[in-house]
């Protein structure tokens, strides 16, 4: 119970007495010294404001449980001076109402006593609290894991305008054969080692054409740049008529499928040949709620878009464009914002990669993405050493046949066949590929986090040769962040029929 001091006017509690008078002692103190001083006063008023208020409360508590007890003390009192009365009497008189009276009484006794421990027993107070935090911490799981898998639904579901767009150009494709027909002898320039070639591996048709209408518009002589387009056979036609459909100021485009490069099979390609494995089938198409639900961290690596052969073609570049010396590998989330052909004056200094490192701190490092608990691992890679980014990767081809980076790829996706080497992916691989390989290019090339990361600066955007929309929010699905969308929108061919009839919002 709070200790109070009385005079014949007021009564307060000590704690509020002792706050004002060090209040006012401190802000006289504060007032003439110097601002760390006044600093300290203000942070000592607010804790004896803490003080008083808790002290306030405890001092409520007390008194409605001591009037309480005063009140059953009372009750306890009259019941004990009626029994005197009744055994006094004579004869004595029948106690059994007194009796239930009696017992309402201790049962009413009782659970003040009850409700007094709950006030001040602090190990009660404290089990009642982690009870609460524990049930709290599960309705934060949750809540992360339902969310994860709306965000993945989200961002991996096909928008109904890219589905009708695919659809349309597929039907031109099919109703006008002759239209489209491959030359029978290719041009000249998709081999010319002397030009800028790109590659560019997608299932989207939009999202390649404003790859390549970006590079072409920021390009100074678009003439020397050859775009080499590589999709699936389902999504042929459609890229083979979006890219005939219009001029793109004497660029080059190659549009190929996967099933075109015949050396791509599964007794040669590690990946095809672990895609027929039903374990891994099982890990990816087994239609269980917990599949979807128990693993929020690494619910992204169960996407079926690792499946797909277009995610690995990265590795077989020198094969696939054999009279070449160096290309560019750009993915089809990026947008192109100045010319290139710069990076093909880089001296690579004998390196195979050409990519922006993205380590700072402790972020972003070898220990993040590969096993270190596993012996090959942590024998062959340094944990601290810097990761870097796919999107857009300079490749010095002829170094990589020197290298054997191909035959390093199969030995370690070898290895890797049940996942513990690495999760599933293509960065993983790259890392451990072109690992000692890699050539830190400057961070102005290549500008990521466009699809996940909010707070980039516009400044630094601004400045960039290549933004990048990597993470879930990608630029034509509607979860796409608003102030980045207009960099990628501005370069789809709104002007086209086919996208005009599949009402894509501007």
């Amino acid at each position: 119970m709070a200790i109070r001091i009385r005079n014949p006017t007021l009564s307060f509690p000590l704690p509020i007495l002792l706050f004002f008078f060090f209040s006012t002692l401190l802000l006289s103190t504060a007032t003439s010294s110097p601002d760390p001083i006044r600093a300290r006063a203000n942070l000592l008023r607010k804790q004896l404001t803490d003080l008083s208020y808790v002290s306030s409360l405890y001092a409520g508590s007390s008194r409605k449980l001591s009037l309480e007890t005063s009140k059953q003390s009372r009750l306890f009192a009259q019941l004990s001076q009626n029994f005197s009365i009744l055994l006094s009497s004579n004869p004595p008189q029948d106690v059994s109402r007194f009796e239930r009276d009696a017992r309402a009484l201790i049962s009413s006794a009782r659970a003040l006593i009850s409700a007094s421990k709950d006030s001040f027993d602090p190990q009660l107070k404290i089990q009642r609290l982690k009870d609460a935090i524990f049930a709290g911490n599960e309705q934060l799981t949750k809540a992360k894991k339902s969310g994860a898998f709306s965000s993945l639904i989200a961002a991996k579901s096909i928008p109904k305008s890219l589905h009708c767009l695919a659809m349309k150009l597929t039907a031109e494709r099919v109703a006008r054969p002759e239209k489209y027909t491959d030359p029978v002898q290719p041009a000249p320039e998709l081999e010319d080692p002397r030009l800028y070639h790109y590659a560019i591996f997608s299932d989207n048709v939009l999202a390649a054409s404003v790859v390549v209408n970006s590079a072409v518009k920021n390009s100074k002589d678009p003439s020397r740049h050859i775009f080499h387009v590589v999709t699936d056979r389902m999504n042929l036609g459609a890229m083979q008529v979006m890219f005939r459909l219009k001029d793109y100021a004497g660029a080059h485009i190659e549009v190929k499928a996967i099933e075109d490069y015949k050396f791509l099979n599964s007794s040669y390609v590690p990946v095809l040949r672990q895609l027929e494995s039903a374990n891994l089938q099982r890990f990816y198409f087994e239609n269980k709620l917990e599949n979807a639900t128990k693993d929020t961290t690494n619910m992204k690596f169960r996407n079926p878009k690792y499946l797909s052969m277009l995610n690995h073609l990265r590795f077989y570049l020198p094969e696939m464009y054999p009279k070449l010396h160096r290309i560019l590998f750009l993915d089809d989330d990026v947008v192109v914002q100045r010319d290139l052909t710069d990076l093909w004056k880089i001296d690579m200094d004998g390196k195979v990669n050409g990519a922006v490192e993205t380590c700072f701190g402790s972020f972003h490092r070898y220990a993040q993405y590969m096993n270190f608990s596993h012996p090959l691992i942590k024998e062959k890679f340094d944990p601290n050493a810097c990761g870097w980014a796919y999107g857009m990767n300079f490749f010095d081809l002829d170094a990589w046949r020197k290298e054997k980076c191909t035959e390093q790829y199969h030995y370690w996706q070898n290895l890797n066949e049940n996942r513990t080497l690495w999760k599933l992916g293509t960065l993983p691989p790259g890392l451990i590929t072109f690992y000692s390989t890699t050539k830190p290019l400057d961070k102005s090339w290549h500008v990521l986090g466009l699809g996940y990361n909010p707070s980039i600066s516009m400044e630094e955007i601004k400045n960039a040769a290549v933004v990048h929309f990597n993470g879930n929010m990608k630029p034509w699905l509607d979860i796409a962040m608003n102030q980045f969308r207009p960099l990628w929108a501005k370069y789809v061919d709104y002007d086209m029929e086919f996208v005009r009839r599949c009402n894509f919002p501007a």
